[in-house]
């Protein structure tokens, strides 16, 4: 008799039809079959020909159960423990769960343990010693854990064994290095670790040992650099440290794929690295490497990935090493990732980036402080670049066009650099650059409208610059933008358009700190995922929009330091995301809401709105008077308030009449009285062109002539049109029929002193420095 597990069945009896049953078994235990591949496991049907079986000619017993990728939901049953003829199970990418059964230990024939990316749990059969012929156990992606079982390390025939990315815990078992047939060991991902064991040396036709992230910690034992087998040799991520042997590339000669980054490793980077002349792919970021790169690195021919970020490559040794490495690399035509950056390259920027090989698709510079120099016009030729960064440095000269040639580029990063000049219209090629950052440089002039032809960009960030003029309205038709538009801390003006509102998908805006004016467009509240709202120190006026009482997501609203009035609007305190709001320095007045983002007085600030009352008592503010109360209770009913806007017009036309009749009256008296300062702002908006068209003794001052000098009349006349038309606007304003279009007197005042300013600055050079935000 044999035991397998809780079925006792007699050797004698495994025949045709036990094969059969355990099928059935097995089919049962999988209840979820999207496929339909069950609907040929049926007694009308040989077994041999059902889908995912494969039987023995001679037998005809089912040595091979595959059904990998069939989105199948289900358990594996102990029963297949009856299948003593199986040599492959291949379980790999479904949705089983549960247990991995012990009878898989009792399939002597077994060869093939394939059971990954599935949802097994608890631990790994510790009866697999059985398993005396099999070649690759592979449970990579599954939720198993415990001990990594002593057991396997007497799987004499096993090549493959692949555990990693599961929760094992405790250390590497040094049995495994009693695997002489093992070419590939991997455990990266998972939850051990105490050291590497010195047993693994053994491993001697070892191709991959793949150990990163595994939480292992001390020195890498000497014997594992003596592995002449190895291709891939992966410890990243993990709290090993020391020096790698200065013979690392002799001693390793097959050596294709290099991963010690993440590490506590210190002293120079070998230079028998080159030696491995087949490397492929290095990576040793994130240690504490010192001195030159080896430029003999820059031969490896068939190197496609350099990560050397986060060292002290080039302290305090020669400053052309970065420039002798570059040069070097130029003939390294398969190269497509290079990061140098956050080291201590103390040099200029080559103009032999320009020369890297056209494969190339990442190239980081960052953080590298002391690097200057400027951006060569070259970089234009890299035409397969998707992401370059080149922030944090000393780069001085701007932004070359060619920059536009590189159409292929997902993500760029120029940002804390002295790079000044404008943003080259060229970057409107870019159509599919998805993240845009040129935050805290000197840039200056307008922000290209060709912008809106980048129709995949997610993330704007243009912010601590000195860009003027107006935001073009092109970047509001990109209904792609979802991680933030940030253009806080220049010196952009005009309104913030209402096609603000297609911004949909928008999660961050930031126009703080600029000279933005006008009413805050209530388009805005069409921005429903909004979550943080920075509008502060600008010059907008009117209320809070109503809409943004749909702004259910919004987590911070910044707009203070503006001219806002009105009343505080209540739904402020009904959103419940919000958990930070500044309405400080504006001029709001009435009652203060005590509800959410009201009720913590470290959430929110009304400081210098000095006409507010009311709140929680921390705030300190005087009682409402009771009308200010109850007006805030009991809101003008819709009826009350069409009576209203009727009687106002009917005593308006007949103020209109009266007027009209004392004007015609004493037209020639008042013109005599209008000589004083009342009128300065409307004659200082205007150059001498338009006041041509006005009658001058409504505008001389007493100790001035009627007639101006012309002597400027070319250079003003191309102004004229411009002025008179805010003087329009401001008249078109005031007659509108509805109250909430018509300009205030805030926002007429505004509109002549920008027209005034403008006349100022034909004459001479204006800049308008603003306080930085943040």
């Amino acid at each position: 008799m044999t035991n397998f597990g809780w079925i006792t069945i007699s050797a004698s009896h495994f025949t045709n039809e036990t094969d059969r049953r355990a099928l059935f078994t097995i089919r049962d235990s999988i209840p979820g079959d999207p496929f339909h591949v069950f609907s040929s496991w049926n007694r009308s049907i040989a077994f041999c020909d059902w889908q995912g079986v494969t039987c023995g000619r001679r037998h005809q017993r089912v040595t091979m159960l595959n059904l990998s990728s069939l989105q199948l939901v289900g358990s594996m049953s102990p029963h297949i423990g009856n299948l003593t003829f199986l040599r492959t199970i291949d379980l790999s990418n479904n949705s089983f769960r549960g247990v991995i059964p012990r009878e898989v230990g009792r399939l002597v024939r077994l060869r093939y343990l394939l059971l990954s990316v599935n949802s097994f749990h608890d631990v790994f059969p510790t009866n697999s010693s059985s398993l005396s012929g099999i070649k690759v156990i592979d449970v990579i992606g599954n939720n198993l854990g415990g001990r990594i079982p002593e057991e396997l390390g007497s799987l004499s025939t096993l090549s493959r064994l692949l555990l990693a990315k599961n929760h094992f815990v405790g250390t590497i078992p040094p049995s495994l290095g009693n695997l002489s047939a093992l070419r590939v060991l991997s455990l990266m991902e998972n939850n051990l670790g105490g050291s590497i064991p010195s047993q693994l040396g053994q491993l001697s036709k070892l191709g991959s040992l793949m150990l990163s992230s595994i939480n292992v910690s001390g020195t890498v034992p000497a014997s594992l650099y003596n592995i002449s087998s190895l291709e891939e040799l992966s410890i990243s991520a993990n709290r090993l440290h020391g020096r790698l042997p200065a013979g690392l590339g002799s001693t390793l000669p097959n050596l294709q794929n290099f991963y010690v980054g993440l590490n506590q490793f210190d002293g120079p980077i070998p230079s028998s690295l080159a030696n491995a002349s087949g490397l492929v792919n290095i990576d040793i970021d994130t240690n504490v490497f010192i001195g030159p790169i080896p430029l003999n690195l820059g031969t490896l021919r068939d190197i496609e990935y350099l990560n050397f970020v986060d060292n002290l490559l080039g302290q305090s040794y020669e400053s052309n090493n970065l420039k002798n490495f570059i040069d070097c690399l130029s003939n390294s035509s398969n190269l497509k990732f290079l990061d140098l950056g956050y080291n201590h390259w103390n040099s200029v920027l080559p103009h032999s980036i320009a020369n890297l090989s056209i494969k190339l698709t990442t190239l980081g510079l960052v953080g590298n402080y002391y690097l200057s120099g400027n951006i060569p016009p070259g970089i234009g030729y890299l035409e397969n670049l998707r992401k370059f960064g080149l922030s944090e440095n000393m780069l001085t000269g701007s932004i070359p066009d060619s920059i536009g040639k590189l159409s292929k580029m997902g993500e760029l990063y120029i940002y804390r650099t002295n790079i000044s000049g404008g943003i080259p219209s060229s970057i409107g090629n870019l159509t599919r650059l998805s993240i845009f950052v040129l935050s805290e440089n000197m840039l200056e002039g307008s922000i290209p409208s060709s912008l809106g032809n980048c129709t995949s960009l997610q993330g704007i960030a243009l912010q601590h610059n000195q860009l003027t003029g107006p935001i073009p309205e092109q970047i509001f038709d990109l209904p792609s933008l979802s991680l933030g538009l940030s253009l806080n801390n220049n010196k952009l003006t005009g309104l913030l358009s209402s096609k603000v509102g297609n911004l949909k998908n928008l999660r961050s805006l930031a126009v703080s700190e600029n000279e933005l004016f006008g009413e805050i467009p209530a388009a805005l509240g069409s921005c429903q995922i909004l979550e943080f709202l920075f509008m502060k120190g600008n010059f907008f006026s009117g209320t809070i929009p109503e809409s943004f009482e749909q702004l259910k997501g919004i987590q911070l609203l910044d707009v203070s330091g503006n001219d806002l009035s009105g009343h505080i609007p209540s739904f402020l305190g009904e959103l419940s995301s919000l958990n930070s709001l500044n309405l400080s320095y504006n001029m709001f007045d009435g009652e203060v809401p005590n509800k959410g983002v009201f009720k913590n007085i470290s959430a929110f600030s009304v400081v210098g709105n000095n006409k507010l009352c009311g709140g929680i008592k921390a705030l300190r503010l005087p009682a409402c008077p009771a009308e200010v109360v109850e007006k805030r209770k009991k809101p003008l009913s819709r009826r009350v308030i069409i009576l209203l806007a009727i009687s106002l017009v009917i005593v308006a036309i007949l103020l209109l009449f009266l007027f009209a009749f004392i004007y015609h009256r004493t037209r020639r008296s008042r013109v005599a009285r209008q000589q004083g300062s009342s009128d300065f702002y409307a004659k200082m908006s205007l150059p001498s062109e338009v006041m041509n068209i006005v009658d001058p003794r409504l505008i001389v001052e007493e100790d001035e002539e009627p007639s101006r000098t012309n002597q400027n009349s070319t250079r003003n006349t191309a102004k004229v049109e411009v002025c008179l038309a805010s003087v329009l606007q401001i008249g078109v304003s005031c007659s509108a029929e509805l109250s909430g279009e018509r300009m205030n007197a805030r926002q007429q005042e505004m509109f002549l002193r920008n027209c005034t300013r403008l006349e100022i600055c034909l004459w001479r050079t204006c800049n308008f420095f603003f306080l930085r935000s943040y």
